[in-house]
């Protein structure tokens, strides 16, 4: 079988490997097609240490859709040609291997496959495209889910990449009165509109005049603000937490998704006195797949349109490239 195989910076080699050998309790499950991520960008631009746990001489890959393509002796849940999400964190039996699945491989071995554990079934009504971000709309659901949103909330979503527009379909799915998106990026946030939400392109728009004129007025502990509840930081700019802390009104929320390893100096009396909350999201749970899945049937979003760039395995490096340009791409895949 064909395995991209991830060997440093901008570095990545697709190779023919052995297909790997089923035991009584594995599926072999055959890729169909599978999502770069925002950390496989990172490694391959950056090299490793970047993204996920990617060492040169690995496979990588972990957003897909799947078909089962050969079962163990003992399994008696799947059977060939059903088409199954792998939950990265388990479909390994190692968590370690959540970002190296092997999604840029075409074969993926799950050891000691289980339901709605390590495989999931997909329901007929979603498609291949849209199933194939599953993984990354999860981690925007579960972002989303951690601002702990009621009904009839705000919210303002910074990061207009597929995990910004997930989470803010999910906190729509919450409950939430009205969402704005907010990035630098005009290609992406006029897909997002043409999905129905709320933008605002912060490089040549005043973001707090945008939000006054959208959201209505609320009460900031420095005076009058805009009434968003929730900020969620999909994007990982240095002042998008500035911007919280200025602008945030009394007894928000502020979610951080992004991937940001930079030290920041909190003004914990502004919290406490202002009654706000910092949150961490990492990750997903299976809660969240069912979730997203319930999203992706309601059929509510076009949600594969924000896939804009398709290539097949042997051109990963320029897919991966293409992926890094935000002025002209949103979601690209892997067509096996």
């Amino acid at each position: 079988m064909k395995s991209a195989i991830y060997l440093g910076k901008e570095n990545i080699e697709v190779r023919d490997v052995p297909m790997p050998e089923v035991s009584d309790n594995d599926v072999l499950i055959r890729n169909i097609c599978s999502s770069i991520c925002g950390t496989d960008v990172a490694v391959y631009t950056k090299g490793t240490g970047t993204g996920h746990k990617i060492t040169a001489g690995m496979e990588f890959g972990h957003e897909t859709i799947s078909e089962v393509y050969k079962v163990g002796r003992n399994i008696t849940e799947f059977r060939v040609g059903q088409r199954v999400y792998p939950y990265p964190l388990f479909a390994k039996n190692d968590t370690s291997r959540a970002g190296t699945l092997g999604g840029f491989s075409e074969y993926i071995l799950v050891p000691e496959a289980k339901l709605n554990h390590s495989l999931y079934f997909i329901p007929e009504n979603i498609s291949n495209k849209t199933a194939c971000l599953i993984e990354p709309f999860t981690i925007g659901c579960r972002a989303a889910r951690r601002s702990l949103p009621k009904h009839g909330e705000n919210a303002v979503v910074f990061g207009c990449g597929t995990i910004g527009l997930a989470a803010a379909a999910a906190l729509k799915y919450f409950g939430a009165e009205k969402v704005m998106i907010a990035d630098i990026s005009g290609f992406r946030l006029n897909i997002a509109k043409k999905l129905g939400f709320e933008v605002c392109n912060s490089s040549r728009e005043n973001l707090f005049e945008k939000a006054m004129e959208y959201f209505g007025e609320a009460k900031g502990l420095s005076g009058v603000t805009f009434n968003a509840d929730i900020f969620i930081d999909a994007a990982g700019a240095e002042s998008i937490l500035d911007d919280y802390m200025k602008y945030g009104k009394i007894e928000s929320r502020f979610v951080s998704v992004a991937v940001n390893n930079a030290l920041r100096r909190l003004d914990l009396l502004h919290l406490t006195y202002a009654q706000k909350s910092i949150i961490g999201s990492g990750g997903y749970t299976p809660e969240d797949v069912s979730d997203v899945l319930k999203i992706m049937e309601s059929k509510k979003w076009d949600i594969e349109s924000i896939i804009t760039h398709e290539f097949p395995l042997d051109d990963i490096s320029k897919a991966i490239e293409t992926a890094s340009e935000t002025d002209r791409a949103f979601n690209v895949i892997i067509k096996f």
